[in-house]
């Protein structure tokens, strides 16, 4: 059982060319699902069943489990199984009509431009704070995944032309374009930069996600900002100030490497808001 699953994660890999973010999401919510067979007494996938997989649900509900990762558990294992059928080393897939738990219509933290400026005030001129402010700078200039930050190469930076080449989800490329601020804070970092990864720690080998993370958390903090601040949330910010500005949704979904429209429309929803904010301050017939 456990051979087939690193068969269909090498399968991922190979053929289907996942990203490795993606592979160990997989790997994770099939090893889940191997350690709660054989709690059950499953020795082989062929005794899985949709009773079973009614179980499972239930116990990742009791945990607290969001909704979200329950869906994303069953995404993994109707994959996997999908796989196994199509290896014929399964007879059918159990989870094919298994109905998967709504999703609350959560929006994105985000915030607003005068928290950001904080965080990006400098402090210093010491190599680190150079590397911190120009982190913060391009994520949210180019509304960066953080784990498509910590990709870059000091050869993705086009300066002369104001543009990075980005390899996003799936090894999908593209390219974006750099805010002026942003343009100056890599400027001024990479005269303390070798080459090969863009950002780097202090033994400087590439910085981790973790550690970026924790530069921006901290950076929050000392900005006496009381929200917790995370890489998403720039991406957040870079998004919904956009749009806020230019209405172009389609733009969006080309600025944030989105494969479908829809992932971006949940900006509009931010930006009504935003819009329902300034109506209810603003217009004299609001209060009636």
């Amino acid at each position: 059982m456990k051979k087939q699953i690193i068969d269909f994660i090498l399968y991922l890999k190979v053929e289907r060319n996942y990203a490795l973010n993606t592979q160990q999401a997989y790997l994770r919510d099939l090893n889940k699902l191997f350690d709660f067979s054989k709690e059950q007494g499953i020795d082989n996938w062929q005794e899985l069943s949709a009773d079973n997989l009614n179980l499972f649900v239930m116990q990742m509900r009791h945990k607290n489990i969001t909704a979200r990762s329950i869906r994303r558990h069953l995404s993994s294992i109707r994959g996997f199984l999908t796989y196994l059928v199509n290896h014929e080393q399964l007879k059918s897939n159990c989870a094919t009509k298994l109905q998967a738990p709504k999703i609350d219509n959560n929006l994105p933290n985000t915030l607003d431009y005068d928290a950001l400026l904080q965080i990006l005030k400098p402090k210093s001129n010491s190599w680190s704070e150079l590397r911190d402010v120009a982190i913060v700078e391009v994520i949210y200039s180019c509304g960066l995944r953080v784990s498509e930050l910590v990709g870059l190469d000091v050869s993705d930076v086009d300066l002369s032309q104001g543009f990075l080449a980005i390899t996003g989800k799936g090894d999908k490329a593209r390219h974006t374009p750099i805010g002026e601020s942003a343009q100056l804070a890599i400027n001024n970092y990479l005269q303390h930069a070798s080459s090969g990864a863009l950002f780097v720690n202090n033994k400087h080998n590439r910085i981790s996600t973790r550690a970026v993370q924790n530069i921006i958390k901290k950076r929050a903090l000392d900005a006496g900002i009381k929200v917790n601040v995370y890489p998403h949330m720039l991406r957040h910010a870079a998004a919904t100030h956009f749009l806020q500005s230019s209405h172009d949704l389609r733009s969006v979904q080309e600025f944030l490497g989105h494969k479908s429209i829809k992932s971006t429309q949940v900006y509009t929803h931010l930006d009504f808001l935003e819009l329902s904010k300034v109506y209810d301050k603003c217009h004299p017939r609001a209060k009636k």
